[in-house]
């Protein structure tokens, strides 16, 4: 093994630069052995690294214009807002907005979970805690309704956050 005559480290005998500090440690063909000096600590240099700008799988914001997204964001509100009165308006008033179909699409996803929901503490009510445990499921819903509105407002197109873990709805 060899050292880096710039910052120390210990390096592979067939390598050229040096991982650490990056400096070309062969001159002339022979590369410089120079041991670290003992009881000196070995300082790592560790490149930049190259920002990178990661976007969630749920988030789909970047595949509409820009333009529909600002021409349809009240249609996309008023479906969160109105729920199956809001998806019918919606499909009404901006049929040909890929904005406005994503939403459609998420707020069903809610119904159908509001109806299955609903069907189980129909079924159940005379347990008295599955009501109690669907009404405490009807107000998360309508906090998450409320977190797509603002996503909205911020000109999002993002899967809600209980929804998009559900694997049936997908």
């Amino acid at each position: 093994m060899k050292f880096c005559p710039k910052c120390g480290n210990q390096i592979s005998d067939d390598a050229m630069f040096c991982p650490f500090c990056g400096s070309n440690f062969q001159q002339d063909g022979q590369a410089a052995q120079q041991p670290q000096q003992p009881g000196a600590p070995a300082q790592a240099y560790y490149p930049p690294q190259p920002a990178v700008n990661y976007i969630p799988p749920y988030d789909h914001t970047q595949e509409f214009d820009a333009k529909d997204i600002s021409d349809n964001k009240v249609f996309a509100m008023i479906i969160y807002l109105m729920s199956v009165f809001g998806v019918i308006i919606g499909l009404l008033a901006a049929q040909n907005s890929p904005y406005v179909a994503f939403h459609i699409r998420q707020a069903l996803k809610f119904t159908v979970i509001d109806i299955l929901v609903g069907l189980i503490a129909v079924v159940l009510f005379w347990t008295f805690i599955v009501p109690i445990a669907a009404l405490v499921v009807y107000a998360i819903l309508w906090v998450v309704r409320i977190i797509c509105f603002v996503q909205i407002c911020q000109g999002k197109a993002v899967e809600p956050v209980i929804i998009r873990s559900l694997g049936f709805l997908k």
